[in-house]
């Protein structure tokens, strides 16, 4: 059986999937909720110094991912203090508090919280070309606590570059991605924003993020030596694997919690696991930062796809979807070399597995 424990920063997880910051920890009791649901550690949803006011309507599913108006907590911190953040410390799994977000704001709050945190994360929001805010927060948790403090980013097009930064500025881990945007979408019958938000105007999360959130996870674990921990779009165990292969430590998990309930952290370790073991892996080092490793042997010669003809069961979604016209299916799969792209998309629509490029 795969050994799914991982230390990040001299603290002990059972497994890498831990419960992000957001409407999942709310408080205390849902922070209890996900350590029974099976989530290996807690975020518990930021706090500054003010409680915030969240606009409504501020969630809704769209297709493809998730659109959020969601700040901070609405509860103020006194309130996290007395009650939720010692109830979140009887749920037996590391907790890390996230704060925000200024560097005045974070050395008020972070030694009040400091008795609570086994970790500090900072959210950061989108950082502007200018990063000193973000270095200037980071000093400010540094000075005032003697626990880890990873540092939570939203997209950035130089995100390795920022990367590099904060691991040079003392920041112990870094945490990515935030949710994307801003984004928008409208009810059709009325032509309103789904979002209650001033502008109408909504952040994404969830599987659409999820492409972008590996690229900077990859981007940024190449370029630093402390742990990246990965969140964006993570809704099955695969997606872990993916995110740990990206070079992530562990993973965070937001929007499929809200969607499918805290014992999602649980299925997804579960699902981990056995994908493990599928491959004959033992644990977590067996395929983290396997991408790192296997990008120096990449090839991007294109090349026909081969089928297994075994696995083929003739449903036409690859054929259909060659605008190559290569592709027949009459007497079997076939795949006409002369028209063939090499462009791979035929192989990520079987929904059998049976494509495959050539190593």
């Amino acid at each position: 059986m795969p050994d799914l424990s991982v230390d990040i920063c001299g603290l002990s997880f059972a497994n890498p999937v831990l419960a992000a910051a957001g409407p999942g920890t709310r408080n205390g009791a849902m922070c209890l909720a996900a350590a029974r649901g099976g989530a290996g550690g807690i975020v518990t949803k930021t706090v500054s110094t003010a409680p915030a006011s969240v606009p409504r309507p501020c969630m809704s599913v769209v297709r493809g991912g998730f659109l959020n108006t969601e700040l901070w907590s609405e509860q103020p911190v006194e309130k996290w203090l007395a009650t939720e953040y010692p109830e979140a410390r009887e749920a037996g799994v590391p907790v890390i508090v996230s704060l925000g977000y200024t560097a005045g704001q974070i050395a008020g709050l972070a030694p009040l919280v400091a008795p609570f945190a086994d970790a500090l994360e900072l959210s950061t929001h989108y950082v502007p070309d200018d990063p000193s805010p973000v270095l200037a927060a980071l000093a400010a948790a540094k000075a005032a606590v003697s626990v880890p403090v990873f540092v939570k980013l939203s997209p950035h097009p130089d995100i390795r570059e920022l990367a590099v930064a904060l691991a040079a500025a003392g920041a112990d881990g870094l945490v990515m991605i935030n949710s994307f945007g801003p984004c928008l979408a409208l009810d059709l019958d009325t032509g309103l924003p789904l979002m209650g938000s001033r502008d109408g105007y909504g952040w994404l999360s969830g599987p659409a993020i999820k492409p972008l959130a590996v690229r900077c996870v990859y981007e940024a674990a190449r370029a630093v030596s402390i742990p990246v921990i990965g969140v964006g779009g993570v809704t099955s165990g695969r997606d872990v694997a993916e995110m740990l292969m990206a070079g992530a430590a562990a993973v965070q998990v937001c929007t499929a919690a809200i969607l499918k309930g805290p014992a999602v952290y649980g299925t997804l370790a579960g699902e981990l696991d056995r994908f493990l073991a599928g491959r004959g892996r033992d644990g977590l080092p067996a395929i983290r930062g396997l991408a790192h490793r296997a990008v120096r042997s990449f090839s991007t010669t294109a090349a026909a796809p081969e089928v297994d003809a075994g696995r083929c069961n003739r449903c036409g979604l690859c054929r259909t979807s060659c605008v190559y016209q290569a592709i027949t299916l009459a007497a079997g799969w076939q795949v006409d070399p002369g028209r063939c792209f090499g462009c791979g998309l035929c192989v990520s629509r079987c929904p059998r597995g049976a494509l495959r490029l050539p190593a």
